[in-house]
C-alpha cells in the first residue's frame, strides 16, 4: 500500500488555474492522495471547482477533495492551515498555477523512499517557457541562493511551519529553517512540473 501524499492547494482567485492543476493531480500515476485547498479568501468563492472535476473509475475522487475557507491572510498562513489538516506521511504544497507531469508524486516519492536520509525531494521545472534548473543539496549555496520551490514533496515529521511574518522569499526561508535542523533533500534532475506566468509564484 503506497503512503498517503496530501496536497495542499492554497489559492487566492485563481478558478481558471485551479482547475488545470486538479487535472493533472489526479491525472498521476501516484494515486494514494488527499487533496486540501485552502482559499484564501478569494473574491470569487472556488467552492464550485471540486464538483467540475472528472471522477475516477473508483469513483472516489471527489471524497479526497477539502476545501477550507478563511480570511484573506497570505500563501503562508494557508499552507500552514492546509499542513494541520493533513494526514499524509508526505506533504507536498502545490500552488494553484502548477501543472506537473503525470510521474511527478511517483518519481519524488521513489526518491525519498530510495534516500531515507533525505527530509524532501525537489527537482527542475518550467516557470512558463523558460527552464528553471536546480542543484544537489549543499546548505552553503543554499544560503547564497534558493534552488529549491516551494513544490517539493515533504516527510511529515521533519515539516517545519512557513513564516506567516514574511512577504517574501517564504519558501527560502523554509528550506533554511529545516537545514538548520539538520534536515536535507535530494535532487531530481529532471522537469517535473511547470507554472504558469502570472499565477501564484509571481503575483502572490
Amino acid at each position: 500500500m503506497q503512503p498517503l501524499i496530501s496536497i495542499i492547494i492554497p489559492v487566492y482567485n485563481q478558478n481558471e488555474e485551479l482547475e488545470k492543476a486538479l487535472d493533472s493531480i489526479f491525472a498521476q500515476s501516484y494515486k494514494n492522495i488527499e487533496v486540501i485547498i485552502v482559499d484564501d479568501g478569494s473574491l470569487h468563492e472556488v467552492r464550485h471547482i471540486p464538483m467540475r472535476i472528472g471522477i475516477s473509475p473508483e469513483g472516489s475522487t471527489r471524497n479526497k477533495i477539502q476545501l477550507i475557507r478563511q480570511e484573506n491572510s497570505g500563501a503562508p498562513a494557508a499552507r500552514n492551515r492546509g499542513f494541520e489538516e493533513a494526514k499524509g506521511d508526505f506533504i507536498i504544497f502545490w500552488d494553484a498555477d502548477i501543472v506537473g507531469e503525470t510521474d511527478m508524486l511517483e518519481k519524488m516519492y521513489m526518491a525519498l523512499k530510495s534516500n531515507s536520509d533525505a527530509s524532501f525531494a525537489y527537482c527542475n521545472f518550467y516557470f512558463g517557457t523558460k527552464k528553471m534548473p536546480s542543484q544537489n543539496f549543499n546548505i552553503k549555496t543554499l544560503k547564497q541562493n534558493n534552488y529549491i520551490a516551494s513544490t517539493s514533496l515533504v516527510r511529515r515529521k521533519d515539516m517545519v511551519l512557513w513564516d506567516e511574518s514574511l512577504k517574501r522569499f517564504q519558501d527560502w526561508d523554509l528550506w533554511l529553517s529545516m537545514a538548520e535542523e539538520g534536515k536535507k533533500g535530494v535532487w531530481i534532475d529532471e522537469y517535473l512540473w511547470t507554472a504558469e506566468i502570472g499565477g501564484t509564484m509571481s503575483s502572490w
